[in-house]
């Protein structure tokens, strides 16, 4: 399963439009309580994080890649976007542990691959992170 989080409903409608059309299963979460609930009820493969609300996105990341994260939790792909001037928030998302960061605008062009690449299966000793 994929999880977003979006600032913006026309994105969040973007990425679900999208992953739906690869037949991968998208839910939101805004805040962490939302995410603690995802990853209490369904196997998680990546979460994508929209910088345009840093403090969430940013707290979202730290909760995969922090002291409180499983193992297993740890091994779910984090992709955060923004702005390309957010260029503090982009870098405070690879600080944090990001599996990609990328800016809004090449997110927007490459959407299909980068959701197909963030879900993909992984196996024994396949990274977990790409």
């Amino acid at each position: 399963m994929l999880l977003y989080h979006s600032a913006d409903l026309l994105w969040a409608s973007k990425i679900r439009s999208v992953a739906d059309a690869l037949g991968v299963a998208a839910r939101p979460v805004r805040t962490l309580e939302m995410l603690e609930a995802r990853l209490a009820d369904s196997p998680v493969a990546a979460l994508c994080v929209d910088l345009d609300a840093p403090d969430v996105a940013l707290a979202l990341i730290e909760r995969l890649r922090g002291e409180a994260a499983t193992a297993s939790q740890r091994g779910i792909r984090v992709l955060a976007y923004g702005p390309h001037v957010a260029v503090d928030a982009l870098q405070q998302a690879r600080e944090r542990g990001a599996s990609r960061v990328m800016t809004r605008g090449a997110f927007d062009r490459t959407m299909a691959e980068v959701i197909r690449d963030l879900t993909k299966a992984t196996g024994p000793g396949t990274p977990a992170e790409g």
